[in-house]
């Protein structure tokens, strides 16, 4: 069985797109020469943004070819709703901008997709991401995390991030796709690739972006020709106005379902339990009352909220008291926003039992998180199973916690001992 919308190498038929110079070293000035990627943003971006909400609330940087950092709530959520001004045809700030021909549609819809096409190709994944399709889920993920608590039998050290919050996303989105399990590996590597390789020579990004992609497509065939149950099957049958999707709109949604799923997830469930280890009083409370664990969950997601987003200004345009120049980046912070005292009170605190908490950890507007109720399940399993099996642990060495740099930030590495 075949299909000939995948008879090409169609990846490479890649529209030009414009490359800018490679900037490193310290930043100098965080109002004026900002970067994710620093390793004091990565470590602790929270005092920066704190810094910079008084002083400069749009930071602004000459990487990455001109780029701006709004660190206010209400910026964020008008950059994040204003589909005019910003193109979300790149999502992912780096050296490289993908061509204006990309839109609408974008190289990994809906993510990617501007209107009107994003609400056609959003709605087409939303049955998979329903209340009642993430809850036949549940059970399969808390046998799971059984299982790798299991492995840590006669163990005294463990790493949370590595042998327990990496693992239950990806086995989660294997399952979803099709994919095998075994191909967990190989995944990280991805998540690496498009995440936080963003300052590679662009030949060099490219050609790794381009092992996800033959993943993919390999993955794409082996459905062709075994067709079944699950989401990538499901992709390929789709129709879009009356024809299947186009080869790329599947691969592209492909790789936002892997990459997107898995590293978002497993940042916010490493980041709650190293709350948890170096917080006796939070992870107390939740031992004696499970029930609290979901409104836990919320109050985690603000206050560690792992996910920046980024976006393209279309045009020139004066903004906030800027000048935005057309194809400049526009990074939504949406852990600074959560962090905005003028939003929440005792913003910079992680009250577990918060009532109101209208956090922006799964985006705001058009493009609000479409996995939101899956992530919350498998935090909210994460973490119901290690409290249950392991009520009591701490930080191993608190300088010996790793954070990804990025626009998805979580623990890497999270050495706890148990017992």
């Amino acid at each position: 069985m075949g299909d000939e919308r995948f008879a090409d190498d169609y990846r490479r038929k890649r529209p030009p797109g414009a490359h800018s110079e490679v900037v490193t070293g310290p930043v100098s000035d965080w109002a004026t020469d900002f970067s994710h990627l620093d390793p004091e943003w990565a470590a602790d971006p929270y005092p920066i943004q704190d810094e910079l909400r008084q002083r400069c609330p749009v930071a602004h940087t000459e990487r990455f070819g001109g780029a701006w950092l709004p660190t206010r709530y209400e910026d964020v959520a008008a950059v994040a709703y204003d589909t005019d001004t910003f193109t979300s045809r790149a999502i992912v700030m780096s050296n490289f901008r993908p061509s204006p021909d990309l839109a609408p549609i974008g190289p990994t819809p809906p993510i990617s997709s501007d209107p009107p096409f994003h609400h056609d190709a959003r709605k087409l994944l939303l049955p998979a991401f329903t209340r009642s399709a993430v809850a036949r889920l549940e059970d399969a993920t808390r046998a799971y995390c059984h299982t790798l608590i299991d492995e840590f039998e006669g163990r005294g050290d463990v790493d949370a991030a590595r042998d327990y919050a990496q693992h239950i996303p990806v086995r989660v989105i294997a399952d979803m796709l099709g994919f095998p399990p075994e191909d967990g590996p190989r995944f990280r590597e991805f998540v690496e690739t498009v995440l936080e390789g963003v300052n590679l020579p662009p030949a060099e990004r490219l050609a790794k972006m381009d092992k996800l992609f033959d993943y993919l497509l390999q993955q794409i065939h082996d459905h062709l020709e075994n067709p079944r149950d699950d989401l990538t099957t499901y992709l390929l049958n789709a129709e879009l106005y009356g024809s299947k999707l186009a080869p790329a709109h599947v691969s592209g949604t492909m790789a936002l379902l892997l990459i997107a799923g898995i590293d978002t997830t497993w940042s916010a469930i490493g980041a709650s339990l190293w709350h948890l280890a170096g917080t006796p009083r939070d992870r107390e409370r939740l031992v004696a009352e499970p029930s609290l664990i979901p409104t836990a969950v919320e109050e985690f997601l603000r206050a560690y909220a792992p996910v920046t987003m980024a976006r393209l200004v279309r045009e020139d345009t004066r903004w906030r008291g800027v000048d935005l120049r057309a194809d400049d980046w526009v990074l939504l912070s949406f852990p600074a926003a959560n962090r905005d005292p003028a939003q929440f009170d005792r913003a910079d605190e992680v009250v577990i039992d918060r009532e109101v908490n209208r956090h922006a950890a799964f985006g705001l507007g058009i493009h609000r998180c479409v996995g939101s109720h899956l992530a919350r399940m498998e935090m909210r399993v994460a973490l119901e199973v290690w409290l249950e099996r392991v009520p009591s642990f701490e930080l191993a060495d608190p300088a010996a916690v790793t954070w990804s740099g990025g626009q998805v930030r979580g623990p890497r590495t999270l050495p706890v001992r148990i017992g």
